[in-house]
C-alpha cells in the first residue's frame, strides 16, 4: 500500500515542500599591490522569504537551481577601494526551513521579509592576504517546507479529513470514498462574523509508525510542526486497510483537538473493533511516541456521528470512561497504553454528515485560540513589564 501511494504521489508534481539549490558567495575584487588598493568583498546569498512564492516557482524560474553573489570590484588607480558585489537574493515561501547537505539548520522563514545568510562572499585582496582575493563560500542547500497553519487535520487514510475541512471551510479538496484521495496538503479557511480568519490544512492520511518514518512518515508528518492545533480524524467504516493504519500527529505550543466516532471504528473484516475510547487512546499512545510532552497540552475533542440511533448512550459510556480512564485500561492491549493520558478541556457531539454540532466546533476552535492568543500576549506583557523594572532597578 505505501508503495502504491508513492506511485500516485508522482501526478501531483506541482507540490514541491523540499528542493536543493547550489549557492556560491561572490568572489573577493583584485588588489592593486603597488598602490596598497584593496579588491571589494564579494556579494553574499540570502534566502528570503517572499509572499506567493512557492518552491514550485522556484524550480521552473531558476531550472539550473544555482545562485552566485556578485564579484567584488578590484581596486584601480581611480578607486583603490574597490566596490562591494551585489548580494543575491533567492525568493522563498514562508514556512521554509533552511538546512545544509549535512543537515544542520542555517535558518527558518517565518514571516514575511525574514533572510537566511547562506554563502558569504569571499573577501578582497588586501596586505593581510598577500593581496591574494577569496573565493566565496560555496555549498548546496535544501528549502524544506513545513505548511504554517492554525489547525491541522490528521487522521487515517479515507478517513472523512477532506470532508470535514470542505464543511468548516471554503476550501474543494478532492473526496472520494478511497484511500489515500489526499496526497498533498489541502489549506482551507475558516471565517467568522467579525471578519477573523483561520487557517485549516488538510494533511494525508498516515500510518502506524510514522513517527520512526514509516510509509510517508516524516514527508507530511513535518507539515504539523507548525500548526497551533490539531484535529484528529477517525470514522467508523470498512475501508479494507489493515490494522496498521492509524492517525498520527505532532503539536508544538497548543492544544490538541481529536475527533473519533461514537461507535468506534473497524478498519477491516478481520482487524478488531476499537470502541470510541480505545481510538482516542490509541491516538494518545501515537501522539506519545512521537513526542512525549505532547500529552500534558490542553485538548479538545469532537465526538463524531451523533446521527446514529445509539449514539446518546455510546455519548455517555465515553464521557464517563474519559473521566477516569485509569479504570478503564482493562479494555485496551498492553501496547496501547499510553504513559498519560489526555485530559480534555472539550467535549463536542458532532455529526459531519447532518451538520449537527459544526457550528459549536467552530466555535470552540475560535475560543481556543482568542484563549491561546491572550496567554501568549499576556506573557510578552509580563517580560517587558519584568524587563522595564529590571532597567528601573538599575538606575536606582
Amino acid at each position: 500500500m505505501v508503495h502504491i501511494s508513492r506511485i500516485c504521489l508522482r501526478k501531483y508534481g506541482n507540490f514541491l515542500d523540499n528542493l536543493r539549490l547550489y549557492v556560491r558567495g561572490g568572489p573577493g575584487g583584485m588588489a592593486l599591490p603597488r598602490l596598497g588598493g584593496h579588491g571589494g568583498n564579494g556579494g553574499d546569498v540570502w534566502v528570503v522569504a517572499t509572499k506567493n512564492m512557492t518552491l514550485k516557482r522556484i524550480k521552473d524560474k531558476y531550472p539550473l537551481k544555482r545562485f552566485q553573489g556578485g564579484p567584488g570590484g578590484n581596486s584601480s588607480v581611480r578607486a583603490l577601494k574597490g566596490e562591494r558585489g551585489k548580494d543575491e537574493e533567492i525568493p522563498a515561501p514562508v514556512g521554509i526551513t533552511v538546512t545544509d547537505d549535512n543537515g544542520r539548520v542555517l535558518g527558518e522563514l517565518n514571516a514575511e521579509g525574514d533572510r537566511v545568510l547562506v554563502a558569504k562572499g569571499g573577501r578582497g585582496g588586501t596586505p593581510y592576504s598577500a593581496f591574494e582575493p577569496k573565493k566565496g563560500q560555496a555549498k548546496q542547500i535544501r528549502l524544506d517546507l513545513k505548511l504554517i497553519a492554525d489547525l491541522g487535520l490528521v487522521g487515517f487514510p479515507n478517513a472523512g479529513k477532506s470532508s470535514l475541512l470542505t464543511a468548516l471551510s471554503n476550501a474543494t479538496p478532492q473526496i472520494a470514498s478511497y484511500a489515500f484521495t489526499t496526497l498533498r496538503p489541502e489549506i482551507g479557511k475558516l471565517m467568522y462574523p467579525d471578519y477573523k480568519q483561520i487557517s485549516l490544512a488538510d494533511l494525508p492520511g498516515l500510518i502506524e509508525g510514522a513517527h520512526m518514518n514509516r510509509g510517508m512518515g516524516h514527508k507530511f508528518l513535518k507539515h504539523v510542526e507548525r500548526t497551533k492545533q490539531l484535529l484528529f480524524v477517525v470514522r467508523s467504516s470498512n475501508n479494507n486497510l489493515p490494522d496498521k493504519y492509524v492517525s498520527l500527529g505532532l503539536v508544538f505550543g497548543c492544544s490538541v483537538f481529536l475527533q473519533v466516532d461514537v461507535t468506534g471504528f473497524q478498519l477491516a473484516s478481520k482487524t478488531p473493533f476499537r470502541s470510541a475510547f480505545e481510538a482516542v487512546q490509541l491516538l494518545t499512545k501515537e501522539l506519545e511516541l512521537y513526542k512525549e510532552e505532547l500529552v500534558s497540552k490542553p485538548a479538545l475533542l469532537a465526538v463524531n456521528k451523533m446521527d446514529l440511533p445509539d449514539a446518546e448512550d455510546k455519548l455517555e459510556e465515553l464521557e464517563e470512561q474519559l473521566q477516569n480512564p485509569e479504570a478503564f485500561t482493562h479494555l485496551l492491549p498492553d501496547d496501547m497504553i499510553p504513559n498519560n493520558f489526555v485530559t480534555f478541556r472539550h467535549v463536542m457531539p458532532v455529526s459531519a454528515l447532518t451538520g449537527f454540532g459544526v457550528d459549536c466546533v467552530k466555535s470552540c476552535i475560535r475560543l481556543s485560540l482568542d484563549e491561546r492568543a491572550a496567554m501568549e500576549m499576556s506573557t510578552v506583557h509580563q517580560e517587558k513589564l519584568q524587563a522595564l523594572r529590571h532597567q528601573l532597578h538599575e538606575h536606582l
